[in-house]
């Protein structure tokens, strides 16, 4: 027999084990997928090292997947040319026919333990898996699907929502992250007029190409000039020294709506124009929204943006760190403010773009001070933005 394993590589704190695409006794083809994996960051099918049936499952849903560990086992089955044996004169045999949706070993231990929580009947939910079978997630679906009917006056006021393995990871992570750091929070406040100006004045070129500039292409690239100023902030703790990094990747918060949220890396920061930036940053968010993101994709990342300002907040704290890093950026919601301005030796009131920005550290890497020249370098980048400087 041969063992599935749980790949070396993954990206994300913990894996678990989501679903079973397969039942066992199931004759399955070489790389077919198996099962799928899910962590904080992303999803991963595992597929078949060989052509066979699947014979034992070791690691129900729901169960940790350590890299290297073995979560079930495929015998490879020997088939002969189709009439070999046959004798002469004989029909051909029938095609094996789907088995009734009804039968008990139809559907997955995960799909079977699904069922019985929820109280819905197999029958009345679309298989998407291999011969229409039903996945653990087609099963969520129609879960999600009847929680949000309304429902006849019988005194029921609140619904149950199963935790998907992807929440549940994302859970771990964050409570991980604030057991392990002490984590403390700056707040400054930022004036996007420079980089709006520039925008302005380079976004129809760059659109012409079919690149967007958006205004976190511009906090990646302020991001990586502050670290020339405090280094210490690219970096990760370890117990007997600090680790400083000299490539910034700085990974982008995207959020996928109710499932979570996954973190892209732009490598290489430090190497890269504003265009480059801008280029990497538009693929990486639209495959990530788009569920084709890989892991490949979200790992190796140094330092963390999180711009929850685009969902309408003013101010977050703290933005909880992405570990092992040092150090997350938070960016509030972009606003006119009336704010005042010495011109010519004279104070005056001026309406301007600003943001709150927030830089929240462990504070076993950093203190103040450096906390507050990180973000006095950030602020200044985006304040003093040349608007001839070159896209």
């Amino acid at each position: 027999m041969t063992d599935i394993l749980v790949p070396l590589e993954q990206e994300g704190t913990e894996a678990v084990v989501s679903s079973w695409l397969c039942a066992v006794g199931d004759v399955i083809a070489l790389n077919d997928p198996l099962v799928e994996l899910e962590t904080d960051k992303v999803s991963v099918e595992v597929p078949s090292p060989i052509a066979g049936r699947l014979v034992e499952i070791l690691v129900q849903p729901g169960g940790q997947a350590r890299p290297g560990m073995v979560l079930g086992r495929v015998e490879p089955v020997a088939t002969a040319p189709a009439g070999l044996d046959a004798p002469l004169g004989a029909a051909p045999p029938s095609p094996p026919q789907p088995q009734p949706r009804d039968m008990s070993d139809w559907h997955s231990p995960a799909v079977r333990k699904a069922l019985a929580e929820s109280g819905l009947d197999p029958a009345s939910i679309r298989g998407t898996g291999r011969d229409g079978r039903l996945t653990r997630a087609d099963v969520d679906r129609a879960i999600a699907a009847w929680a949000d009917k309304p429902k006849a006056a019988s005194g029921i006021t609140g619904r149950s929502i199963p935790h998907d393995p992807m929440r549940l990871a994302i859970a771990r992570n964050m409570l991980k992250s604030v057991q392990e750091a002490p984590q403390v929070t700056a707040v400054f406040e930022a004036d996007f007029s420079a980089i709006a100006a520039h925008r302005a004045r380079h976004n129809p070129d760059l659109k012409a190409e079919g690149i967007a500039l958006s205004y976190t292409a511009y906090l990646v690239m302020a991001a990586a000039r502050a670290m020339q100023a405090v280094p210490q902030v690219n970096s990760r703790w370890h117990e007997d020294r600090l680790e400083v990094f000299s490539d910034i990747n700085i990974g982008i918060g995207t959020a996928l709506g109710d499932k979570g949220l996954v973190v892209p890396v732009i490598r290489g920061v430090q190497d890269l124009s504003l265009r480059g930036v801008a280029t990497r940053l538009q693929d990486l968010t639209t495959r990530a929204r788009a569920g084709q993101i890989t892991p490949q994709d979200m790992r190796g990342g140094t330092f963390t943006i999180s711009n929850h300002g685009v969902s309408g907040s003013l101010l977050a704290a703290p933005v909880i760190i992405n570990q092992p890093q040092s150090a997350i950026l938070g960016v509030g919601k972009l606003e006119k403010r009336v704010v005042v301005r010495e011109v010519g030796g004279i104070d005056t009131i001026q309406i301007r773009p600003m943001a709150y920005v927030t830089l929240t550290i462990d504070h076993r890497v950093l203190d103040g001070h450096q906390t507050n020249g990180w973000l006095t370098a950030f602020v200044a980048a985006l304040e003093s933005w040349p608007i001839d400087a070159p896209a």
